[in-house]
């Protein structure tokens, strides 16, 4: 026999905090995306960019970096192809597994970084961390990093 859980239903309050937060996570996605247009970049290839930049030797596991970006190996892939025609990055053989690649970033993306970089963050910085005071900021980041938190340790249980 089967029980039923009562559904808890957000309050107005619980209502209202979700939906801001989905509207400005879209809002500000697509204005940082927006902004890293004129450069040829979309925010996933940023997100790539940056791991692999602050990655030793400017490279990781083509496994580690879909889990870093949450995107799936297949899609990971596709994206890599797409990068490495533009030269920002290429594959490397993992030499202790015939399997296994890197993703490197080459000199052009390290230059693209270094371009790019400086717009990407002014862009966050007028579009997000310039709208709230440094309390709000605190507390925002105190009340996100539960949440942060638990989401990780649930991404290897899905």
């Amino acid at each position: 026999m089967e029980t039923e859980t009562a559904t808890r239903w957000l309050t107005d309050e619980e209502q209202c905090t979700w939906r801001t937060h989905l509207e400005v996570n879209k809002l500000l996605m697509h204005q940082l995306e927006k902004d890293l247009q004129p450069f040829g970049l979309t925010n996933n290839d940023y997100e790539i960019l940056v791991n692999l930049s602050e990655s030793p030797e400017r490279r990781m596991r083509m496994s580690d970096l879909a889990a870093a970006t949450l995107q799936s190996k297949s899609r990971l892939s596709h994206q890599i192809t797409r990068m490495e025609s533009a030269g920002l990055v290429r594959r490397e053989n993992c030499e202790s597994d015939r399997r296994g690649l890197y993703a490197v970033l080459t000199d052009d993306g390290v230059d693209t970084m270094r371009k790019v970089a400086p717009h990407h963050v002014a862009s966050v910085r007028k579009h997000f961390i310039d709208m709230m005071s440094p309390e709000a900021l605190a507390e925002l980041r105190a009340s996100l990093t539960p949440v942060a938190e638990h989401l990780r340790g649930r991404r290897g249980k899905l």
